[in-house]
């Protein structure tokens, strides 16, 4: 079976406030949470060019965050506006 590497892909991620090529898009090796899987995350889903919920995910990712301990150096208005160029920047509608 021939699935595509997670390495070695078009588009661009957000990373630390720009948008940067996937390919580029890495994480020290000492990372927290790499070693003692110390994350949040939210999934989205986009219908019609929209976001579905974006709001009340980017809410509750903040929640968990803060709820961990985490400190997010970026805005919910931030995430939201990265959550949307990311879409934007790769043709996801």
């Amino acid at each position: 079976m021939s699935e595509l590497s997670f390495d070695d892909r078009d588009g661009l991620i957000w990373v630390n406030g720009e948008m940067v090529p996937w390919r580029e898009a890495n994480v020290h090796i000492l990372t927290h949470g790499l070693h003692y899987g110390s994350g949040v995350f939210e999934g989205e889903r986009m219908y019609s060019g929209n976001i579905y919920k974006l709001e009340e995910h980017t809410q509750r990712f903040f929640d968990s965050a803060r709820i961990l301990g985490f400190e997010i150096p970026y805005s919910i208005r931030e995430i939201n506006a990265a959550s949307i160029e990311a879409c934007s920047v790769n043709g996801i509608s």
